[in-house]
C-alpha cells in the first residue's frame, strides 16, 4: 500500500519515549487496518464481543491509545474521505486481492492448516463503516480529536503537519513524505513485539524517524522530483510503477533528466501513466486548512459504557488502563501548579 521507498531514504529508530509530549495526525484508516489485520485468535478469526461484533479494531485503538497517552502524546486521527478517482484502479486491485484471501483462508480452515489460515486472514482484512463509527465513538470518550479529510487522509495529516498543528505525521506509509509532510514516525501505533505466523518467528518492531529534509538531501531531489521518484516506484495511482525500474534506477533517471517525461528511456511508456494528474495529486491535494484539534481529559463513564457495557471488554483491565491515564494527567497537573501556580 503507497509508495515504498525501501532503504532508498534514511531513517532513524527511534524509542516512543524520544517523541513524548509530540502531537501526532494518525492515519485513521492505516492504523485500523493495521489492528485488524494481527489482532486475531490463533484460527485467524477477528476478536468479538458477546454479540458477536468484531473488537479487534476498538482493542488496538484503546489499549495503544493509552500507552502513548501516557507518554504525553496528543493525538488526533485523522480518517480518509472520498477516494482520487485515480485511486479506482487500485481499489478495484485490493478488493479482488481480499476476496480470493478470504477463499484461501476457509480453505485453510477446512484443511485444519492453521498457520497458513492467520497469514490469509491477515491479507482479507477488510475495514467496514460500522468499524470506522465504533473508532470514532471510542475516540470521543477518550478525549482524542478526529478529522475528516476532504479527501487522502495522508495529505490532510501532511498539511496539518506542514502547518505546525502537529509535530508529525504517524503512518506505516511513506506517502505523506511525498505529500510533504516535514517529519514521519513508523511504527508508532503498532510497535513492540509481532507474531509472523507465516514465518512462525517474533519480530521486535521499533519506532522511526523520517525527516523530509534528510530525504532530500541524501537524495538530492527536490520535493517535486521526490514525487516522480514516487510515481517511477509506484504509487496508490500507479500501482505497478514501472517494470524494471527499481529504487537505484528510478533516482539515477531523475537525477540525470530532472524530471518524469524527460526519461527518454520511457518515452514510450509513460502514455500510459497519468503522470502529470498524479504529481499534481500529491503537490497539490485536497485538504482542509487550519484545523484546531481539541484534546479533552478521558471520559471514564462514556470509555466504560462503550468498552464493557456494549462491547464485553474485561472491566478491570479498562479501569486499570484508564487509572493509569488519569494518574499521568493528575501528575503533570501537579507539576505544572508547582511550577506556574
Amino acid at each position: 500500500m503507497g509508495v515504498d521507498f525501501g532503504d532508498s531514504i534514511p531513517r532513524e529508530k527511534i524509542r516512543l519515549e524520544d517523541i513524548t509530549g509530540w502531537k501526532l495526525a494518525v492515519d485513521g484508516y492505516n492504523t485500523l487496518y493495521q489492528f485488524l489485520a494481527i489482532i486475531r485468535g490463533m484460527d485467524g478469526g477477528h476478536l468479538k464481543d458477546a454479540n458477536g461484533r468484531v473488537t479487534s479494531h476498538i482493542s488496538g485503538l484503546f489499549y495503544r491509545n493509552v500507552n502513548l497517552m501516557e507518554l504525553g502524546m496528543k493525538l488526533v486521527y485523522v480518517f480518509d474521505g472520498k477516494p482520487p478517482e485515480l485511486k479506482n484502479e487500485e481499489i478495484r486491485r485490493r478488493s479482488a486481492q481480499r476476496s480470493e484471501a478470504k477463499d484461501q483462508y476457509l480453505r485453510a480452515l477446512q484443511a485444519g492448516d492453521l498457520v497458513q489460515a492467520r497469514k490469509f486472514a491477515e491479507a482479507s482484512t477488510v475495514l467496514r463503516r460500522d468499524m470506522v463509527a465504533d473508532a470514532k465513538e471510542l475516540l470521543d470518550a477518550m478525549g482524542i480529536p478526529w478529522v475528516d479529510a476532504p479527501s487522502e487522509g495522508e495529505a490532510q495529516a501532511s498539511t496539518m503537519a506542514m502547518e505546525g498543528t502537529v509535530n508529525a505525521v504517524a503512518s506505516q506509509d511513506h506517502d505523506s513524505l511525498v505529500f510533504g509532510a516535514p517529519i514521519l514516525v513508523r511504527n508508532v501505533t503498532i510497535s513492540g513485539k509481532r507474531r509472523l505466523p507465516s514465518k512462525g518467528i517474533v519480530i521486535n518492531v521499533q519506532p522511526e524517524r523520517i525527516k523530509l529534509s534528510d530525504v532530500l538531501a541524501s537524495t538530492g531531489l527536490t520535493r517535486e522530483q521526490l514525487v516522480d521518484y514516487a510515481i517511477l516506484l509506484g504509487t496508490d495511482f500507479n500501482p505497478d510503477g514501472f517494470e524494471g525500474v527499481g529504487p537505484v534506477t528510478a533516482l539515477k533517471y531523475i537525477k540525470k533528466y530532472g524530471k518524469l517525461e524527460e526519461v527518454k528511456e520511457l518515452k514510450d511508456r509513460l502514455e500510459a501513466v497519468k503522470y502529470e494528474a498524479i504529481r499534481d495529486l500529491y503537490l497539490h491535494a485536497p485538504s482542509s486548512k487550519g484545523i484546531q484539534p481539541d484534546w479533552r481529559p478521558i471520559d471514564r463513564a462514556r470509555t466504560v459504557s462503550f468498552l464493557v457495557n456494549e462491547h464485553s471488554f474485561s472491566r478491570e483491565r479498562v479501569e486499570s488502563a484508564i487509572d493509569r491515564v488519569q494518574t499521568k494527567s493528575a501528575a503533570e497537573s501537579e507539576t505544572l501548579e508547582k511550577w506556574f501556580g
